[in-house]
């Protein structure tokens, strides 16, 4: 079974996007799937409980259904950075228990979310890096794609190696409809970044082709 842990280079550049269209991917090559987001902020209360959007989206997106406290375990109503919610709350984020879901739900690939980009906490003494590395996961990079990414994405792949996670590769998507030298950008980031860009998608793109042999097998 493979881990995935799916971050980006920032808030609000799609990354529920891309592991949607990266678990439907997979679902049509014959792979089984299952989907995690451990925290997520932001959530209504349905009357079963806090329900956040992108958890909601995973779980629609995913082949194996489970319930919804075992795809999002940490769910917090406001909207804001989760490690303040969990201080307040007295909540700690463990990476343990979360392993341990994980490893119930045998699937090819499980897909995780994260939260923000890759240094956003998860609580006051939990960081992303800690989440991966109890996942064993691999690390994909969704690059929102606007004026400004190629710090973002160039800095974002520096600390997860600095972390000393495995970086599969990486995702361009367009965030920015207008965004000016589009394509050229792609190619400055395909020139720095030494792992592979497994998919580039452009604007409201339903269906990209993604390029994941290499990390599959």
């Amino acid at each position: 079974m493979k881990h995935w842990y799916i971050t980006g280079t920032d808030t609000e550049i799609g990354k529920t996007r891309v592991s949607c269209q990266l678990l439907q991917e997979l679902r049509r090559q014959g792979f089984s799937t299952v989907a995690y987001k451990p925290v997520a902020s932001g959530a209504v209360d349905t009357g079963d409980g806090w329900r956040n959007d992108d958890a909601l989206q995973l779980i629609h997106a995913s082949q194996a259904k489970i319930a919804y406290n075992v795809v999002n375990p940490w769910c917090f109503e406001e909207a804001v950075a989760p490690h303040l919610l969990a201080e307040e709350a007295g909540v700690d984020i463990d990476t343990a228990k979360m392993a341990e879901i994980v490893s119930r739900k045998p699937a090819d690939v499980a897909v995780i979310e994260g939260v923000g980009g890759w240094l956003a906490p998860l609580d006051t003494g939990t960081s992303q890096a800690d989440m991966a590395r109890a996942l064993n996961a691999g690390v994909i990079l969704v690059v929102g794609m606007r004026l400004g990414c190629i710090n973002h994405a160039l800095l974002s792949v520096g600390r997860i190696l600095d972390d000393g996670l495995p970086l599969l590769g990486w995702v361009a998507n367009q965030i920015d409809p207008e965004m000016s030298r589009y394509q050229d950008n792609i190619d400055t980031l395909k020139a720095r970044i030494k792992q592979p860009l497994l998919a580039t998608i452009a604007w409201e793109e339903n269906q990209p082709d993604f390029s994941i042999n290499a990390i599959i097998n």
